[in-house]
């Protein structure tokens, strides 16, 4: 897929998981739109997983697609906070994703 197209339906996708997020958290932030792609670019999935990465005593929160690319996330949170969030995610129905998840460093 050409990069202009991949990058206008992928930051469709992206807005949609960044709206969703938003909802749990108060705060999302647009990560990928793209990915890298045999034949080019592929935009990132349309799937909405949760997932979630701990350091310390703090959580940040992501919605990827299958593949593990992060299209929204959280800012740090309290980890208490975060765990919480995240079960609310789960118990509405949002498949967990428990891979590797790529995200903005």
């Amino acid at each position: 897929m050409q990069y202009h197209k991949a990058a206008h339906l992928g930051k469709e996708r992206a807005q949609k998981a960044q709206m969703k997020l938003f909802d749990y958290t108060g705060f999302a932030m647009l990560t990928y739109t793209i990915k890298q792609a045999a034949s080019g670019f592929d935009p990132v999935g349309e799937e909405e997983l949760a997932a979630k990465m701990t350091k310390g005593e703090e959580a940040m929160l992501f919605i990827c697609d299958k593949d593990g690319y992060a299209k929204a996330q959280s800012k740090p949170l309290p980890k208490a906070q975060g765990e919480e969030m995240y079960k609310k995610m789960l118990a509405d129905g949002m498949p967990e994703y428990t891979g590797e998840i790529k995200t903005v460093s």
